[in-house]
């Protein structure tokens, strides 16, 4: 069984006749097993699949522009650009990538705070036209180095604001001042982006007020003759189809008051860790173990006897892929789980973390204790077959896939 090589061909290994990823998990145990005992990634490209479908049931009517910034693995690119995903950029390297993967320069917006003058040329040089703008300052600098730009505004929401330290992006008060600015120095406007953190308690007084405050901010450009067609009601989403539905029965009805389809806007949204998060998990060895005699409270229900915790090192840590057990580096910061319940475990065993497709494969690799952590693709058969009904073929866009039969 040949391993993920990421540069230059992807093989991913094919799953028939009923097996799962957990066999393919306990497969590269067991090869690990032999060797150095590395920690490693599987990647199920069926739940890109499986959550795209998910995302076109529940909120047709939302265009999704993945975020490359929330996983940049070619592969996940190549899949969501078969798709027909658009994506949003926040740097040349990002422009870059996903052009190399057949996306159509109509189909990139490139994003990100404070963009440095190569990346806006990049852009231009490239034909990607939609830009984010999110202050006066951004809006000089798109004018003199990429006039064609479409711009969509940066509008800073009370959700958004309230998460941050900083508040990225222009009020409402401010709007009527950037926008006739952008039209004495002819750069056009066609729409407005805003982001609802996936923190947000209230959904529905966020986006009311968020919607609300673009339709006025819309009202404006038409009345300074810009063709405002485009509204991006940004990311904030997780992985869980409960947190959509709660998303989608909070926005629906706002656009159907403010932006109705016939208006002709057309309405994006940039759902990252939702399509790639439960596309990943980690599998990690216990390298080292510590006991500690504590009492602990929780687990002695007021019989005041002392309880064995053990504290385990593991081969990757909070500077490779974890974003909050320990790692190997030593560091009081490299924490990965303060304290949870667990069987007593021993030096050699492995501990497996689901959901880790947040965190991108530039992470697992260059901030990983091992020089760069193998990464295993799979596919079941009936995934497949479902990615080639909705376009996803060894084609072209995919030229560099080599499909393999797993074998136990």
């Amino acid at each position: 069984m040949k391993g993920f090589v990421d540069k230059p061909s992807y093989i991913v290994e094919l799953l028939e006749g009923g097996v799962t990823l957990d066999d393919v998990i306990d497969g590269h145990i067991c090869e690990q097993a032999l060797v150095e005992k590395s920690a490693f990634v599987v990647g199920d490209l069926g739940a890109l699949m499986r959550q795209h479908v998910c995302w076109q049931s529940a909120v047709p009517r939302l265009q999704p522009y993945y975020p490359v910034k929330c996983n940049s693995s070619p592969a996940v690119i190549k899949v969501l650009a078969s798709l027909g995903l658009g994506f949003i950029c926040a740097n040349k390297t990002e422009v870059s990538l996903v052009l190399e993967h057949g996306v159509p320069p109509e189909n990139i917006i490139l994003s990100g705070v404070c963009k440095q003058l190569a990346h806006i040329k990049h852009a231009a040089k490239n034909n990607i036209q939609h830009l984010v703008c999110e202050n006066e300052a951004e809006l000089s600098k798109i004018s003199r180095l990429h006039p064609g730009a479409k711009l969509l505004l940066q509008l800073t929401t009370e959700a958004h604001a309230a998460e941050t330290s900083m508040a990225f992006g222009f009020s409402l008060k401010s709007c009527r001042h950037l926008l006739e600015a952008a039209k004495e120095l002819g750069v056009q406007v066609v729409g407005v982006t805003f982001h609802i953190p996936s923190s947000c308690q209230d959904l529905q007084q966020a986006y009311t007020h968020a919607l609300s405050d673009a339709r006025v901010v819309f009202d404006m450009g038409l009345d300074l003759g810009f063709n405002m067609n485009i509204l991006d009601i940004g990311g904030g989403f997780t992985g869980s189809e409960v947190q959509l539905k709660q998303v989608e029965s909070a926005v629906r009805p706002l656009l159907d008051a403010y932006f109705p389809p016939l208006s002709g806007v057309q309405v994006l949204a940039q759902p990252g860790s939702f399509y790639v998060a439960t596309a990943f998990s980690l599998a990690v060895n216990v390298i080292g173990k510590k006991v500690m005699n504590r009492h602990w409270d929780s687990l002695t229900q007021g019989v005041n006897n002392e309880d064995a915790e053990f504290l385990y090192y593991m081969n990757e840590g909070v500077y490779g892929p974890f974003s909050s057990l320990w790692g190997p580096s030593l560091d009081q910061l490299d924490q990965v789980v303060e304290r949870c319940l667990l069987p007593e475990l021993s030096v050699g065993d492995w501990l497996c973390f689901p959901n880790m497709g947040v965190c991108g494969l530039e992470e697992f690799s260059c901030l990983s204790s091992s020089p760069q952590l193998p990464v295993y693709y799979t596919v079941s058969t009936c995934d497949w077959y479902d990615m080639q009904g909705a376009g996803v073929a060894l084609d072209s866009a995919m030229k560099n896939f080599s499909m393999v039969r797993y074998s136990v």
